[in-house]
């Protein structure tokens, strides 16, 4: 999502996931460590923006929108 809150949609890979970039994530993924996210279900699958085809992080989303509210929250 972006500063509006509104996802920055990055794309719709060969699955029908619809990734999105961190608001954490500079825009020039060449000089930053960025992660994009994509809602499976009722998983949260995160990957890195320098490979894209590569290993994918798969959360439960509870888990995952405990860690946002942790992150939000300063923790």
């Amino acid at each position: 999502m972006d500063r509006t809150g509104k996802p920055h949609l990055v794309e719709v890979d060969d699955r029908g996931l619809v990734w999105a970039k961190s608001t954490a994530s500079g825009p020039d993924p060449t000089k930053t460590m960025c992660v994009e996210v994509a809602l499976g279900g009722e998983r949260v699958l995160v990957r890195c923006s320098r490979n894209r085809r590569g290993e994918r992080l798969n959360f439960p989303a509870d888990a995952w929108n405990t860690f946002k509210a942790a992150r939000a929250a300063g923790s």
